[in-house]
């Protein structure tokens, strides 16, 4: 599949009802993004669509009370985050100041106004249209937090507790936190075997969180002017606010994108408490940063993005090890000569693509790459959760219906592609993991989406998924 160029702007625009209704239930807008991807310029305003955020069916006045609420929803899981972490570091002020600034109608509380510092007054994020607010930790009445807790404190039974020391932080368009946090959680996550958290789990995973911030890889740069333009003086002031550390080495830019990788994640493992943080997660996160310019919609994605990637880091590992039972399948019942070569060398099971399952192919390609896999694969899903069918996108795709596991035939396709190497060239599983390992920026992604697309044409009926 030759990629044509990406969906355009003027196209996107084309696509809308006076009242902003995706005409036609969205059908052309996936076939077009499912065939050429997204154009760069317009990733911000149409991933959320991609993704689930906003319904295909959805009007422009329907989807601002979405942005407004899930804002609202946004900034009372990052005062959860404040209430349950026990360093002062988070009293700042420069997470809670977000709480005073209106997104939707781009107004901002009068009540803060006089504590903006000078050096800082026009400086927010990094397009420095928005003021940043500071405010002495003192003045809080959260400094009376204790810092130590004795024994095992469920992570529910302390919200409710310290829930009204954090209630000044809201402002009134904040509702207030009366519920555990189980209650956030989507419907997809509620599970009656789910594990009771602690204050200690999230404080690990405050603390992984921070490493990975600092390590994550920063390909994403020349992809995004705006977050580079930030100066050193913020971004060391938003550094300070959430307690990194170690981060002197790091170009201002890349240290503001860790904040904001904090600061989603913190959310996140308090939204989804079963899953919380695990290693891999700031992968998948990174490049909605980059495109989502507010935290809390680059959040949201992240939600509707996990409801299909949370399998992966479950702690039992059920669901990878489901995915890389598939994959063995597709290869199975596509050459039957490569899979009895890696049952020989014991190696049917997949688990040398498990990285490849786990992120996403995002290590093994550059971030263009990688997203433009993803807008694919988000494509076919958007047309599975709509009840749309084949959605003809030239020869392969006009005979491949729409795909919840495509990414799960791209990983096939990718091994099939090196059949060859495998069987000639690799006596060992180790051989084999290695040369997986190596192969980041050696894909040609629309190659491989044009093979995992005959994959999905030939062998679906076959396999008949049942990850769930």
């Amino acid at each position: 599949m030759k990629r044509k160029r990406g969906l355009s702007r003027r196209y996107w625009n084309s696509l809308f009802t006076p009242d902003g209704r995706l005409r036609d239930g969205g059908i052309r807008f996936l076939r077009r993004a499912r065939s050429t991807g997204i154009d760069p310029s317009i990733r911000s305003e149409v991933w959320p669509f991609l993704l689930g955020v906003y319904d295909l069916k959805s009007s422009d006045a329907e989807r601002r009370a979405v942005k407004l609420k899930h804002w609202k929803e946004y900034e009372n899981l990052r005062r959860r985050c404040r209430v349950l972490s026990n360093n002062r570091y988070h009293v700042t002020a420069l997470v809670t100041a977000e709480a005073c600034h209106n997104p939707i109608d781009d107004t901002w509380s009068e009540d803060y106004t006089a504590s903006i510092p000078v050096s800082l007054k026009w400086g927010s994020r990094c397009d420095e249209d928005r003021p940043v607010f500071d405010r002495t930790p003192d003045s809080s009445p959260r400094n009376s937090l204790r810092r130590d807790h004795p024994g095992v404190i469920q992570l529910d039974a302390f919200l409710e507790e310290n829930d009204s020391s954090d209630s000044d932080f809201s402002g009134e368009v904040l509702e207030p936190i009366a519920e555990p946090v189980s209650k956030l959680m989507s419907g997809a996550c509620l599970k009656s075997d789910a594990p009771n958290r602690t204050v200690e789990d999230f404080r690990t995973w405050q603390r992984i969180i921070r490493l990975d911030a600092i390590r994550a890889n920063a390909d994403w740069i020349i992809y995004s002017q705006a977050q580079v333009t930030i100066s050193q003086e913020l971004a060391n002031y938003y550094a300070s606010s959430i307690g990194l550390k170690d981060y002197n080495h790091l170009e201002p830019c890349v240290v503001y994108h860790a904040y904001r990788l904090v600061s989603v994640l913190e959310a996140y493992s308090v939204y989804d408490p079963e899953i919380g943080y695990c290693q891999g997660m700031s992968d998948l996160l990174s490049p909605i940063l980059v495109v989502m310019e507010d935290d809390y919609e680059a959040f949201w994605c992240f939600v509707c993005f996990m409801r299909k990637a949370r399998q992966n880091f479950r702690l039992d590992e059920i669901g990878i090890r489901r995915q890389l039972g598939v994959v063995s399948r597709i290869i199975r019942s596509k050459d039957v000569n490569l899979y009895r070569h890696l049952e020989k060398l014991q190696a049917e099971d997949c688990l040398f693509v498990y990285r490849w399952v786990l992120v996403l192919f995002r290590r093994e390609m550059s971030f263009e790459q990688a997203v433009a896999l993803w807008e694919v694969v988000w494509a076919d899903q958007a047309a599975i959760r709509e009840g749309i069918g084949r959605l003809a996108c030239g020869r392969v795709t006009l005979r491949a219906a729409p795909n919840d596991d495509l990414l799960l035939y791209a990983i096939a396709a990718c091994v099939l592609q090196r059949r060859k190497m495998f069987t000639e060239r690799h006596s060992g599983v180790e051989e084999i993991i290695r040369e997986c390992n190596d192969m980041a920026g050696k894909l040609d992604v629309w190659r491989l989406l044009d093979d995992a697309h005959d994959l999905v044409a030939s062998l679906h009926d076959k396999i008949k998924l049942s990850l769930f």
